[in-house]
Parts: C-alpha cells; structure tokens; sequence
C-alpha cells in the first residue's frame, strides 16, 4: 500500500460501550483525551463509555478518571 505523508485516513468517530466500540464514522484513529496524541483503531485498548472519549494507555486513563480533590 502507498501511503503518502499526512495521509492517515483521518479521525474516525466512536461511540464507546462496554467492552466495545463501534465506528460511526471512517478514519484509522481517534485522539486522546488526555495527551492529544492518534491512536490507531487497532491499537484502541482504553476509553470511558460515561465520558465517551479514548486514552492512549493506562495512566492517562487514570488521569482523568481519578477523583479531583
């Protein structure tokens, strides 16, 4: 496949359930809430259903959902 520079295929729309997520829209990634990085919908492991947005890993997740004090 050709892939030519910029062309990502551009961010797809989720909605975000349970223990999966559907895509309503085409594109290859989504972006983090928390650092704004794209990540890839192969790569897609973490996400809140309440908030419906995506985290690139574990500790960004954490981030957002802790409690605020």
């Amino acid at each position: 496949m050709l892939t030519r520079p910029g062309s990502d295929g551009g961010e797809a729309r989720l909605i975000y359930g349970d223990n999966d997520f559907e895509q309503v829209s085409a594109g290859s990634y989504v972006t983090c809430a928390v650092t704004g990085r794209k990540i890839p919908l192969g790569a897609l492991r973490y996400w809140s259903v309440d908030l419906q947005e995506a985290y690139w890993d574990a500790e960004a997740a954490s981030q957002r959902l802790a409690p605020k004090r």
